[in-house]
C-alpha cells in the first residue's frame, strides 16, 4: 500500500509540477524580459509611493498583483525575477499568504455560505495590515535575499539574447526548485489520503474548534481547509458544510481563520526557495488566524446576547402593557 501511494504521489506531485510550471515559467520569462524595457521602470517609479508605506519598492506590486489575480506560484515566478532585500520577500511572503489567488478562493468562500465582504475586508485587510506592522517593528533584513539556486543579478546581460537566456535560466531553476518541494509534499499527501488520516485530523481538531467558538462539526471543514487549503479542499469543504449541518455563525469563523492560515505545508513549504526564514511566516499565520477568530467569536456572542436580552425585555414590556 505505502508503495502504491508513493508511486501514486510522485505521479501526481510530477503533474502538478507541470501544470504550476505552465504558470510558473512564462510569468518568470515575461518579468524578467520587462526589467530591461521601459514600461516596468515607469510602473515602479508610478507606484513607489503607496510601496514605501508597505516598506516595499514599486516592483513588489508585480508579484502581489499576480498572486491575488492568479496564485501563488505565478507570484513566486515574478519574486525571482527581481532583487529584492530578505525583509522585503519576507513582507511580500506574509502578505500574499493572507491575500492570494482572490477569485477562485472567495468564490468557494462564497459557495459554501460566507459573505462576500467578509472575505473581501479579511484577506486583503490582514496582507496591508501585516506589511505596514513589520515594516514598523523589523529593522533588520537589510541583506539581498538569495533565491536557492538562484543568485542575485551582478550584471546586466547584453542584447536581446543576453536577456533571453537569462530569463530561461531563471525560469527553469524555478521550475527545478518547484519541482524538489512539490513531488515529496503530493507524496505525503497522498499516503495521507490513503490512510483516510483526514478524519483522524478531523476528529483531533474538534477540541480546537470548541476553542475558538465553534461547534465540533465545523471540525471537517476546518481540517480540509488547513491541510489542502480553500481551493484545493473546496470539494471537501462545501461538502462539509451540507452534510455537518454546519451553522451560518460557525462556518464564517471557520473561513475567517482559514482565510488567515490555510494550506500550512504547502503555502509555508513553497517559499523556502524564497530564502526566507519560513518558521516565524508560519507562527504569524496561526497567531493571526487564533486571535482574529477568537475576537469575532467573542463580538458575535456578545451581540448575541445583547440581541436576546433586548428580545426578551421586549417581551416582558409587551406582556406588562397587556396586563
Amino acid at each position: 500500500m505505502l508503495l502504491n501511494s508513493c508511486k501514486k504521489g510522485f505521479l501526481v506531485g510530477l503533474k502538478t509540477t507541470w501544470t504550476l510550471g505552465k504558470i510558473i515559467f512564462p510569468v518568470t520569462l515575461i518579468v524578467a524580459i520587462l526589467q530591461y524595457t521601459p514600461l516596468l521602470p515607469w510602473v515602479m517609479d508610478l507606484i513607489s509611493p503607496l510601496m514605501k508605506l508597505l516598506g516595499l519598492s514599486g516592483d513588489a506590486a508585480i508579484p502581489l498583483v499576480l498572486g491575488n489575480f492568479l496564485n501563488l506560484y505565478a507570484a513566486i515566478g515574478a519574486i525571482l525575477t527581481l532583487d529584492f532585500s530578505v525583509k522585503q520577500v519576507f513582507i511580500l511572503a506574509v502578505m500574499l499568504s493572507f491575500s492570494h489567488n482572490l477569485f477562485i478562493e472567495s468564490s468557494v468562500a462564497m459557495k459554501a455560505g460566507v459573505k462576500l465582504w467578509v472575505v473581501l475586508v479579511t484577506r486583503p485587510g490582514l496582507a496591508l495590515l501585516s506589511a505596514v506592522v513589520i515594516n514598523l517593528v523589523w529593522h533588520g533584513g537589510g541583506e539581498t535575499a538569495k533565491y536557492g539556486l538562484i543568485e542575485p543579478s551582478t550584471s546586466h546581460p547584453s542584447g536581446v539574447w543576453g536577456i533571453l537566456i537569462e530569463a530561461v535560466h531563471k525560469a527553469g531553476l524555478g521550475i527545478l526548485q518547484l519541482a524538489m518541494i512539490v513531488i515529496p509534499l503530493m507524496v505525503v499527501i497522498q499516503i495521507l489520503k490513503d490512510i483516510q488520516w483526514l478524519k483522524k485530523f478531523s476528529k483531533g481538531m474538534a477540541p480546537v474548534t470548541r476553542t475558538l467558538g465553534m461547534q465540533e462539526n465545523t471540525s471537517t471543514t476546518m481540517a480540509a481547509g488547513l491541510l489542502f487549503g480553500l481551493a484545493y479542499g473546496a470539494g471537501v469543504m462545501i461538502q462539509a458544510v451540507k452534510e455537518d449541518g454546519v451553522s451560518k455563525k460557525d462556518i464564517t469563523l471557520a473561513f475567517i481563520f482559514l482565510m488567515a492560515c490555510h494550506a500550512v505545508v504547502e503555502d509555508t513549504l513553497i517559499f523556502l526557495p524564497l530564502g526566507i526564514p519560513v518558521l516565524p511566516l508560519f507562527f504569524i499565520r496561526l497567531g493571526v488566524a487564533i486571535v482574529l477568530t477568537l475576537i469575532v467569536g467573542t463580538i458575535w456572542k456578545r451581540s448575541g446576547l445583547v440581541k436576546r436580552k433586548e428580545a426578551a425585555y421586549d417581551e416582558q414590556k409587551n406582556y406588562n402593557n397587556s396586563v
